[in-house]
């Protein structure tokens, strides 16, 4: 799918965008591959239950080499408004807390997939339900879509 087919031309996405919580999203990049890494595979095993089946990903082992050059497959995707990898940091960018998800749509009558996740020991607490309350605002509000799927799951709860 090309870009011009889900997002309008000469549209641009927001680069930097605040939360409540004193944090931020901005687009993921090949250099945050480090904060990266430990996000994910300190979460892997939540994070495959929520997205082994569709993307196969976080595999059990992965390298900084493999991680490095996911990310720089999504930062080349968010360039051309293929699809959009957020990053969810801390206020000097010390660390990442998980990711926010927006891609082209599946379903027929919709017009993107959005699905976030923190790491585990952000599950059920402040950061996260403020993502939650968040993210659907700022699709609404910030994003050319009139019907995006939200295909995140709930994780409330205990992430064991």
């Amino acid at each position: 799918m090309t870009a011009t087919a889900w997002l309008p031309e000469g549209w641009s996405h927001p680069l930097r965008v605040p939360l409540s919580t004193g944090h931020h999203l901005r687009p993921i990049r090949a250099t945050d591959v480090d904060l990266d890494m430990q996000a994910v595979m300190g979460s892997q095993e939540r994070l495959w239950s929520l997205y082994g089946d569709a993307w196969g990903w976080p595999p059990a082992t992965m390298t900084a080499e493999q991680d490095h050059a996911d990310l720089a497959r999504h930062e080349a995707e968010t360039e051309r408004h293929e699809s959009f990898n957020y990053a969810l940091f801390d206020s000097g960018e010390t660390e990442l807390f998980g990711c926010v998800y927006i891609d082209p749509p599946i379903l027929d009558g919709t017009d993107a997939e959005i699905s976030w996740w923190v790491v585990d020991w952000l599950v059920g607490g402040p950061i996260e339900a403020a993502l939650h309350e968040f993210v659907p605002r700022w699709i609404a509000t910030d994003w050319p879509l009139g019907n995006p799927h939200y295909t995140h799951r709930q994780t409330q709860g205990d992430p064991a």
